[in-house]
């Protein structure tokens, strides 16, 4: 199968050190397989590219991505551009959007982490992912904090709905157009409180979590909870985070959204000292094994490869921005 990517796009700002990855002139090791640390930006930027060239190609569909690379005091160097404007359904990786919009509130003062949302059997969506239709026994109540935790750890399906109740899909809407992503919306439903997850382009979803990680989105409390949720040990670890020890798991911050033949992922690598490095976006669909939802999915194996290519290409780089130190945690044994 082919992806749909030329060869400017893929390599996004095409500097010369990037054309080179493809033209064959100063290939980075990566591209063969052995990924290293790079020196400076531009050099992270230009593995990053022949890595997603390399992997997207070996998993085949089709792919739409937008990844960046921490740059010192200029902007972010982008490594991928694939049909960055492209308008997509991002799945779950809208639960950070819908996570954003009710920190929102929040910081507004209209809602609190610990007023109660009440868990009905009418609410829970019977065989969705999560823990809520696992319960088995209904009505319950959770804190607010809760459902968000379970939003974004084990993308709870019913979690959506949970959120639903406090920020409406038209008021969902509303704020995110306020911070300035027209493109990243939910999909309202007859019921004023439920919705679809929506869309959004890979720009709009890497710049969501840009301004997140500068500090710009939401207050301070509202930014290290929703980071120490996508970065916790239990978040997402089947794609980016797959190949990675338990300390380079909590360097990133990630988000997957799965459903019919998609398979998507978005989030953050950061630095040792806690500053966001390199960004990215990957949204894919189309390949084979529609419904593996596991490890073993082809583009799911790709993200996996891509995370080491990542982690290892700015592992030698300086971050960019705020520091987001992450909180240590480690299993217990009860008691």
């Amino acid at each position: 199968m082919t992806i749909r990517v030329n060869r400017r796009a893929a390599l996004g700002i095409g500097t010369v050190a990037t054309a080179g990855t493809v033209l064959g002139a100063a290939a980075p090791a990566s591209a063969a397989g052995r990924p290293r640390a790079a020196a400076t930006p531009a050099e992270a930027a230009a593995q990053v590219a022949a890595g997603y060239a390399q992997e997207t190609a070996r998993a085949g569909g089709n792919w739409q991505a937008y990844v960046s690379v921490a740059n010192g005091s200029a902007a972010p160097l982008v490594a991928v551009a694939d049909e960055a404007g492209r308008r997509i359904e991002a799945y779950s990786v809208n639960k950070i959007a819908v996570a954003v919009a009710v920190l929102d509130k929040v910081d507004r003062g209209l809602l609190t982490l610990a007023q109660r949302v009440d868990v009905t059997a009418s609410i829970v969506i019977p065989g969705g992912d999560g823990i809520f239709s696992l319960d088995g026994a209904y009505p319950s109540s959770v804190t607010l904090g809760h459902a968000l935790a379970a939003l974004l750890t084990v993308s709870d399906d019913t979690a959506v709905r949970l959120c639903g109740l406090v920020c409406p899909a038209a008021e969902l809407n509303q704020i995110l157009v306020a911070k300035g992503f027209p493109n990243t919306q939910v999909q309202p439903v007859a019921n004023p409180n439920r919705f679809y997850l929506g869309t959004s382009t890979p720009r709009e979803t890497h710049d969501l979590l840009r301004k997140l990680v500068g500090g710009t989105l939401l207050s301070a409390s509202s930014t290290a909870f929703l980071l120490g949720l996508l970065r916790s040990p239990i978040a997402f670890t089947d794609g980016v985070r797959r190949e990675m020890s338990s300390t380079e798991r909590a360097r990133v911050a990630t988000k997957a959204g799965w459903f019919d033949t998609a398979r998507h992922e978005a989030g953050i690598v950061f630095d040792a000292a806690g500053a966001p490095v390199l960004t990215y976006a990957l949204f894919a669909d189309g390949q084979a094994g529609a419904g593996d939802f596991g490890a073993t999915h082809p583009a799911v194996q790709a993200r996996a490869r891509l995370g080491r290519v990542f982690l290892t290409a700015v592992a030698g780089l300086a971050g960019v921005g705020p520091a987001h130190r992450a909180v240590v945690q480690r299993p217990s044994n009860g008691g």
